[in-house]
């Protein structure tokens, strides 16, 4: 499976959609919708998108923005698709996918949520979003909000 362009949608209005760096919350240089820039990328002033090297520090596009976005989800719609061994609908695909984005692909692998899911369990995966609301031991009200539409996205609320 491949993401919607329903969550393509839904991560901007989460993440924000930024044509310009900016620091994200914790001081980490951000462009597009959620990209991290690597540390190359911020050394070169450089970023390739689709195998071509853009020049981020002068901007980039609505459509490089999309394209970007596109190119990280895919590691992560991989995940998901490995990770998976139930048969899901598309809400619920992208659903994972936005949860493996944000807490990493080695999370999303190790999680009670996946071995929920995969033993059969799909009403129980909105209670074992709740539980990714934590950063550094402490509940941050960002990570509430986001799981919460997650959770909505899961059971096709949105």
């Amino acid at each position: 499976m491949t993401v919607s362009e329903k969550l393509l949608d839904l991560l901007m209005e989460w993440e924000g959609f930024y044509t310009e760096a900016y620091p994200d919350g914790g001081g980490v240089l951000t462009i597009g919708i959620g990209h991290v820039l690597t540390r190359t990328e911020r050394l070169t002033g450089r970023i390739s998108i689709n195998g071509v090297s853009i020049r981020w520090k002068d901007g980039i596009t609505r459509e490089q923005v999309r394209q970007l976005k596109l190119q990280d989800l895919a590691r992560f719609e991989k995940v998901v698709n490995r990770g998976v061994k139930v048969s899901l609908e598309q809400n619920e695909f992208d659903a994972l996918v936005s949860l493996a984005f944000n807490i990493g692909d080695g999370a999303f692998l190790k999680s009670t949520l996946l071995k929920v899911l995969n033993a059969g369990h799909k009403d129980w995966v909105p209670d074992q979003f709740k539980r990714w609301c934590k950063d550094n031991g402490r509940v941050v009200q960002g990570l509430v909000n986001r799981r919460a539409k997650e959770i909505a996205l899961w059971k096709g609320e949105i």
